[in-house]
């Protein structure tokens, strides 16, 4: 008499060990790189080190100012301030844009070239016509921050929504939902990991946008742009240097927000942001 032993399938599970080592290291090794490359030119430059001044210059005559740091970071208040205000609007037209050209083939023929011309378009030569009509200071800024920043949106929510599975559309057409349904139940959370790298790509255009509209348009309350053409104009190596440094760490610190953000919202049956 035989008998037969069933064994039940054993899953395994892999876990990622995050080392702190293999993570930093190399980029702090590259960090470093690009520290002794830049004291090497500043050394070379001379008498004329205020083109590129030391790191240990833009540390203390910037970074450990007090004054300067205040300026610093009340101008990025204001920036950042334009930055968000812009970010959200470019997500809602972006997301409700998408939505509606993934509704109907004739309505995407008829919006979506339009979202293309807009990511077309040089927004330098704008910013002059929009200043011209809307005044330069808090809603004109917004409004180069939208028109940078609505594109991603659009173009990653459409992809998002129109990569629904076949099969699960199928069956959503044989138990007869509606088309709310479907885009509440189906297409939107498939759409999810697509419409987060959006705003991960919107929120660093939108941090570009409002700096350049800080640039360019002088007059109003004046952001890191404005303070970045100050230094500029006034030959102050230094202080430009730690401005430039803090606007890109705050693009940084934006991107990485809203790719945690995403990374918790879609859950872990997405992998979200990783390599």
């Amino acid at each position: 008499m035989s008998t037969q032993v069933k064994t039940q399938p054993q899953t395994i599970t892999v876990k990622r060990s995050g080392r702190p080592l293999t993570t930093w290291g190399p980029p702090l090794l590259v960090l470093a790189g690009i520290l002794a490359i830049w004291f090497v030119i500043s050394a070379l430059l001379g008498d004329r080190d205020f083109l590129l001044p030391p790191p240990n210059e833009v540390l203390t005559q910037a970074f450990f100012n007090p004054s300067t740091m205040g300026d610093i970071l009340q101008s990025l208040g204001r920036t950042a301030t334009v930055a968000l205000t812009g970010l959200a609007v470019a997500i809602v037209i972006g997301v409700l844009w998408a939505v509606a050209m993934s509704q109907a083939r004739w309505v995407e023929r008829s919006l979506f070239p339009y979202a293309v011309v807009l990511q077309c378009i040089p927004i330098l030569a704008l910013v002059p016509l929009i200043g011209f009509w809307f005044g330069f200071d808090f809603f004109a800024r917004t409004i180069v921050c939208v028109m940078i920043a609505l594109f991603p949106m659009v173009s990653n929510t459409l992809f998002g929504l129109q990569s629904v599975d076949i099969g699960q559309r199928e069956l959503f057409q044989l138990q007869k939902a509606g088309r709310w349904t479907v885009l509440v139940k189906l297409q939107f959370p498939a759409a999810l990991p697509a419409i987060f790298a959006g705003m991960r790509i919107s929120a660093g255009l939108a941090v570009v946008g409002a700096i350049v509209g800080d640039f360019f348009f002088r007059r109003g309350s004046p952001g890191i742009g404005s303070l970045i053409g100050n230094y500029q104009s006034r030959v102050q190596g230094a202080e430009l240097f730690a401005a430039i440094i803090t606007a890109s760490l705050f693009g940084v610190l934006i991107f990485a927000i809203f790719g945690w953000i995403g990374k918790r919202a879609v859950g872990k049956w997405y992998d979200f942001g990783s390599s």
